[in-house]
């Protein structure tokens, strides 16, 4: 494993050219398969693979290579070395796509939402038990504060005359405060777990539905008298809008494109029946995340389900971001077309079992 294995036999024309573009990036490296996987914390038998072009890489690998060497040189990676990656990413993935590496990333958010659902489901039943404490704390306060002033009282009496508060109350009043600030802290706290728990577990549906959707594809159940939903896609580049017109012709809806979030705001005016929206989120002057959140305060678009599509690759930190804007979903650049697909036409099928259950007007 430590140096570079020849490249693979049988690879696409498109494999080759990025197996053979990597090997020259990670030969200025100056350093062995294995090492490099060791520093990475990687498998070094994935690492010869993705390099000897069998395996197409994840996208974050590929940047990472750029960071280390650009480490390793004392100097930055130009643009123009990232997009020509970029594309020779894109076409290999184009080359080599198929229903079974659409599973493999619809499977890999599965996997992800699974995790956030059950680290929130323990974190809420963390609070719960916190919460039941303190409040089981407070009503023993409440119990013992009773007792106090019915003496202190029965003692004024007798004196005849009013005493000074016990300073044991106001230790316990102050205790009792504390507790309540607690109760209230870890109630929002508990609110909002249950509200990831409930927000995984519905993205774990809907990905369980896309699984279903890319291994047997989905006819979507027209109803009568009616026209398809339709579909629109935001992107500042017109490359892309041309590939996923490309990709989505094949569904059948009219593709309604824009180059900018302002201009998805005024589609969202002119039209009442878009299944889901496919954003950028890197767009200039408004981007993905800004008008997400403008289109989620809108009543009559807040329930259109929005794709965000990201070439920042998927972490928790963006994705945390992007479903707090109002994302349902996410896809990374370069897009599987077969895992675009199945989204796409899982989010029409939900919109039009919905509308089936709505009545002509």
């Amino acid at each position: 494993m430590g140096e570079l294995r020849p490249l693979g036999e049988g690879l696409t024309q498109e494999s080759r050219a990025l197996a053979e573009a990597l090997r020259e990036l990670f030969e200025g490296l100056e350093v062995s398969v294995r090492r490099y996987a060791a520093r990475r914390q990687r498998d070094p038998g994935s690492y010869s693979r993705y390099l000897n072009g069998t395996r197409l890489p994840p996208w974050p690998v590929i940047t990472e290579m750029l960071a280390d060497l650009a480490e390793h040189r004392g100097t930055a990676v130009t643009t123009t070395t990232i997009e020509f990656l970029r594309e020779l990413y894109g076409c290999a993935i184009d080359a080599g796509s198929s229903p079974n590496h659409a599973v493999q990333i619809i499977e890999q958010q599965l996997a992800d939402a699974d995790h956030v659902s059950r680290r929130s489901s323990v974190r809420g039943d963390v609070l719960g038990d916190a919460l039941l404490e303190r409040k089981h704390r407070i009503a023993d306060l409440e119990v013992r504060l009773n007792q106090m002033e019915a003496t202190l009282t029965a003692e004024r009496e007798r004196a005849g005359q009013l005493a000074a508060a016990h300073p044991d109350v106001s230790e316990l009043l102050g205790e009792r405060d504390l507790l309540r600030q607690e109760v209230t802290r870890l109630g929002i706290e508990l609110r909002v777990a249950r509200e990831q728990r409930a927000d995984a577990e519905a993205r774990c549906d809907l990905l369980e539905r896309q699984l279903e959707a890319v291994e047997s594809p989905v006819e979507l159940p027209l109803p009568p008298h009616r026209s398809m939903p339709k579909v629109l896609v935001v992107d500042d580049q017109p490359d892309n809008l041309l590939a996923m017109k490309a990709v989505l012709e094949t569904l059948d809806q009219e593709l309604v494109t824009v180059a900018s979030g302002r201009d998805a705001l005024k589609a969202l005016l002119h039209h009442n029946d878009f299944a889901v929206i496919i954003m950028d989120v890197q767009m200039p002057e408004m981007d993905g995340y800004e008008t997400a959140a403008h289109i989620r305060r809108r009543p009559r678009n807040r329930d259109v389900p929005i794709i965000f599509l990201t070439a920042m690759g998927i972490d928790p930190e963006h994705t945390a971001r992007g479903y707090a804007a109002g994302a349902v979903d996410y896809i990374s650049k370069p897009f599987d077309p077969w895992a675009l697909r199945a989204k796409v036409a899982v989010f029409s099928e939900i919109y039009l079992e919905r509308r089936l259950d709505v009545p002509d007007s």
